[in-house]
């Protein structure tokens, strides 16, 4: 996180938050906090969340409290009449006295409900351009010294979004693709599961939990307007998402929605993750692991096969994407064919292969040969089972 400005005021240092530099700040909050209940209009929920992109993940604000320009925090909410300052006034005045997360935790055998006003302290004077935001405690570990189950996404993305609906729904969908984004580089999940996380399900009945709508547009059309097709339109338009969803029924109702991801490409896409300490240490080990593995691949038997059938080309073997996939994905299938037939099975089946080659294969050889094998072995283990 960036920090702007820093001065002192009154012996004490604090943070000055500016949003000339809005397209580098980010928003991070623990999981637990993007599936609460945000019992509050856009106009709170949004200040919130600007004032939660002014703290430092790593350092704790000194006595909670941020510094916002109200010119800037006008020019978020795109906010230029004469009424200005009295609708601020207003939405501070609303959101002290009405917003407030509900929180669910699995505390033990059950579930732990909590009910916190984040913001309850805001002050500022009438002839100064700076406004004070202090947090309550028992708000602050859900925004800082995340070490896990928490999610990232840059401020840019919500000042277009005019509706509560879109923010939440926006939030969620971020929670689920940061994990598919941070699973991806790391490792540690089946692919099953990655597609899961880019292609998330919720039921109707959490949707509404989590949008506070259970016992508003009771009709699932009304429903589906309000809080999916106009919400992904703002979504779609105005954030680093391309998302759509299926409706999937239980019996004649729909009993849940499945979203599908997609993160535009964007010119800085590059250098906004390139400031995620997590995305550089995870591809690091991903260029390290793929290195190793193309090591062992260049020093393989079955390298050396390749090449004799002419299934890899003395280019193909410089490409390190390539030869590693093959040690990591094929290689070891080869070893179950040599256990069961011996290195001139694995001669035979490659030599095979290499007269059936398909056009298309040249283009993906990683894939073909993985295909061919996969198909193979399950027909030798049958036999062998036959024989016994």
């Amino acid at each position: 996180m960036k920090i702007i400005t820093k001065n002192e005021r009154n012996s004490n240092e604090r943070t000055v938050c500016s949003l000339k530099e809005i397209e580098k700040r980010k928003i991070v909050e623990h999981n637990d906090l993007i599936m609460s209940v945000a019992k509050m209009d856009k106009t709170p929920l949004k200040i919130f969340e600007l004032a939660v992109s002014c703290i430092d993940t790593e350092k704790l604000p000194k006595n909670h409290t941020v510094y916002l320009s109200k010119a800037e925090l006008f020019a978020f909410f795109k906010v230029d009449d004469s009424n200005k300052h009295s609708r601020f006034k207003e939405a501070i005045k609303v959101m002290q006295k009405e917003a407030f997360f509900e929180i669910k935790e699995e505390a033990g055998k059950g579930f732990k409900f909590k009910s916190i006003v984040p913001i309850p302290y805001v002050e500022w004077t009438d002839y100064n351009d700076e406004v004070l935001i202090r947090f309550s405690p028992e708000i602050m570990p859900y925004l800082i010294e995340l070490k896990n189950n928490f999610t990232q996404y840059a401020l840019s993305d919500l000042v277009e979004l005019n509706s509560k609906y879109s923010i939440i729904l926006y939030r969620w969908l971020s929670m689920n693709y940061n994990q598919y984004e941070h699973y991806s580089v790391k490792g540690g999940r089946r692919n099953g599961q990655l597609e899961e996380y880019c292609n998330p399900s919720i039921t109707v009945k959490e949707l509404r939990a989590i949008t506070d709508t259970i016992k508003e547009y009771q009709h699932f059309p009304h429903f589906e307007n309000w809080i999916l097709k106009k919400p992904l339109e703002e979504i779609n338009a105005h954030t680093h998402f391309n998302v759509f969803y299926d409706k999937i029924k239980k019996g004649r109702s729909i009993d849940s929605v499945v979203f599908h991801i997609e993160k535009k490409r964007q010119a800085d896409d590059t250098s906004y993750k390139l400031e995620d300490k997590a995305y550089i240490e995870g591809k690091k080990a991903k260029e390290e692991t793929e290195k190793d593995l193309f090591t062992e691949a260049m020093q393989s038997r079955y390298t050396t096969l390749l090449l004799e059938n002419m299934l890899l080309s003395p280019f193909e073997m410089q490409d390190i994407k390539l030869m590693s996939g093959l040690q990591a994905h094929v290689y070891p299938l080869y070893d179950e064919l040599k256990d069961l037939r011996g290195l001139n099975g694995v001669k035979d089946h490659l030599s095979y292969v290499s007269s059936k080659r398909e056009e298309y294969s040249k283009r993906n050889v990683a894939k073909y040969l993985k295909k061919a094998i996969e198909q193979y072995l399950p027909t030798v283990k049958r036999q062998e089972l036959d024989h016994e």
